[in-house]
Formats: C-alpha cells, structure tokens, sequence
C-alpha cells in the first residue's frame, strides 16, 4: 500500500486484510468475487471514496496473489 495505516479509515482497514486473506488463501473463491464484496462493504461502511482505494489495491493483489486465474480473465 502507498499510505500507513494509520491514515486508512478503520473500515478500510479491516476490508483490505479480509480481502487479502482470502486472496492468498481461499483460491476457490474467485477474485473478482473477493474484490466486488470488499469494494460493496467499503462503500457502504467505510469513508467518502474509500471504495476504491480498496478497489484498486485489491486488483494489485490480485495481480500477484492469482496470477494464472487473472491470466485466464485477461484473454
């Protein structure tokens, strides 16, 4: 991530960890389901545009955590 911690609002927070221990380790869920939940509860709970923040670090772990199931999506 690009900011600390501690300026991420706790809802945030708390989505990104959930999202990325499901990403490392629940492989029979795909991504996009783990990245569209996360981003749904961050914009419902978390702060203004918080959404995509979580969005866009989610994809990047995506990116490294799935990368053969994100190579299949790509083509």
């Amino acid at each position: 991530a690009d900011r600390p911690f501690d300026q991420l609002d706790p809802v945030e927070i708390a989505v990104l960890l959930v999202g990325l221990e499901e990403l490392r380790h629940h492989p029979e869920v795909p991504f996009r389901v783990v990245i569209n939940e996360a981003v749904s509860v961050a914009r419902r709970y978390g702060a203004e545009d918080g959404h995509k923040y979580v969005n866009a670090i989610l994809d990047k772990a995506a990116a490294r955590y799935r990368q053969p199931e994100k190579a299949v999506v790509r083509r």
